[in-house]
């Protein structure tokens, strides 16, 4: 029994607005405001003298760059690991909002822990950025898994799309009241990670009061060996996407093509610092860490028309054939990255066009898995393997980055593997763009 009513605007609101919450992690955190705040760290002394971009971490050195691209990826690994036998479980009760309560607040109290990160203590100061990634992309699986309860599949695209834009938008605002602070105000840059995690707990807040507790009636008390009826569920689940071929096709694709686009966020930043051409001494420093903060902002405005843009290109071709055109273009990103951009205003054209088909091949690839589910109460489960599937090409991707990267002396390489991503990502969603996604008919 569902406990939800479809299309109701004031849960789709309340969900939708949970990304305006969170999505300033994976922006301030993940993308613009830490890495420049790491880089810089790792690379200059308490006199603010550069003294290069060679870390020791676990008496190993590292290039800066490629170390935080390896630690990301075992956070990845960890949430890899917990999430499907906790989303089991969370379906079997029926309970799926406290999970993303747990996770949501593991996520943002670990942001504020990072206003203590230290060159000197590097492998503790990791710790606070490995708990909140897992506490991020935690939430999310049971997030993401409320989308085909709140919304009918003919609206689900525009919701996923409302929710992506939202979270753009919040965390563009976010991150321009950081950026004013840094700049205008001097305020050190470890104060924005307090923000984050108050902005993120806060107004997460709106979203708790109004989704509902259960979700369907789990119709048993019994709750003895839980942690193996959830992964009894999810053995179900693997069993049902096996019979599922559309299904099991589209994640293929998405595994590869998605690979690649979560890698750019991640190194984006990073790539910009140590492969641009920004000049030297403190004044390009300063120019620098503004610049790329900009094109983090270009990204971010950008990106609310795109998710739309391509919401509606849906209408008109078709998921699998609108998911295509983006990945054509996210190619194009990469080859003109590898061969052209060596330039701030080249970098600056590249931020554009990732911000066209950031938002749209994130919303459409959320409503597309949606639409090609059974109909089913074990929706975190199945968004489970989509998490799942989207984590290990995260991994795949990163620690892929980072190892040509670490081998080759620099980043710039490592873009070839990012093009080989999305070509194959492409090519397994062929099959599916010869015909309609359908509506689900069978229950699973």
């Amino acid at each position: 029994m569902n406990f939800i009513k479809k299309d109701n605007p004031k849960t789709i609101r309340a969900w939708s607005f949970y990304d305006w919450a969170n999505s300033v992690f994976p922006l301030v955190i993940t993308s613009a405001i830490f890495p420049n705040f790491y880089d810089y760290v790792t690379t200059h002394d308490e006199a603010k003298i550069f003294i290069g971009h060679t870390v020791t971490f676990m008496g190993i050195e590292f290039e800066n760059q490629n170390i935080y691209s390896f630690i990301y990826a075992f956070a990845l690994s960890i949430v890899v690991l917990i999430t499907p036998i906790l989303s089991g479980v969370a379906d079997y009760l029926g309970n799926k909002k406290r999970f993303m309560q747990f996770f949501c607040y593991l996520g943002s109290l670990s942001c504020m822990c990072l206003f203590f990160f230290n060159r000197k203590q590097l492998e503790l100061s990791f710790i606070p950025f490995i708990t909140a990634t897992i506490g991020f992309w935690g939430s999310l699986v049971y997030y993401n898994s409320y989308l085909p309860q709140i919304a009918s599949e003919e609206n689900q695209d525009r919701v996923s799309a409302r929710g992506f834009a939202l979270g753009y938008f919040g965390s563009s605002l976010l991150l321009i009241i950081c950026l004013i602070s840094i700049m205008v105000f001097h305020v050190p840059a470890k104060y924005s990670f307090l923000l984050v995690g108050i902005w993120w707990i806060g107004f997460a807040q709106y979203t708790f009061a109004n989704l509902p507790n259960k979700t369907h009636d789990n119709s048993t008390d019994d709750r003895k060996g839980i942690l193996y009826k959830g992964f009894k569920e999810l053995r179900g689940v693997w069993n049902q996407v096996k019979q599922l071929p559309k299904l099991r096709q589209f994640l293929t694709g998405y595994f590869f093509y998605n690979m690649g686009v979560q890698t750019i966020m991640v190194v984006a930043v990073l790539f910009a610092r140590n492969e641009i051409d920004w000049g030297i001494g403190e004044a390009a420093e300063k120019t620098k860490t503004s610049s790329l903060i900009i094109s983090i902002l270009i990204i971010q405005f950008v990106g609310i028309a795109g998710s739309f843009l391509f919401s509606w290109l849906s209408t008109k071709i078709g998921n699998i054939r609108a998911l295509m055109c983006s990945i054509a273009i996210w190619i194009f990103i990469c080859v003109f990255t590898y061969v052209v951009v060596r330039t701030p205003f080249q970098f600056y054209i590249v931020a554009f066009l990732v911000g066209l088909v950031m938002g749209g091949i994130q919303a459409l690839s959320r409503s597309t898995y949606s639409k090609y589910l059974p109909v089913t109460e074990d929706h975190t489960s199945f968004f489970s393997f989509y998490d799942v599937f989207e984590k290990m090409g995260m991994i795949l991707g990163t620690v892929s980055f980072g190892v040509i990267s670490q081998i080759t002396g620099g980043m710039r390489n490592s873009i070839l593997s990012l093009i080989i991503f999305f070509i194959i990502g492409m090519v397994s969603l062929i099959p599916l763009s010869r015909q309609k996604v359908e509506s689900r008919k069978q229950p699973a």
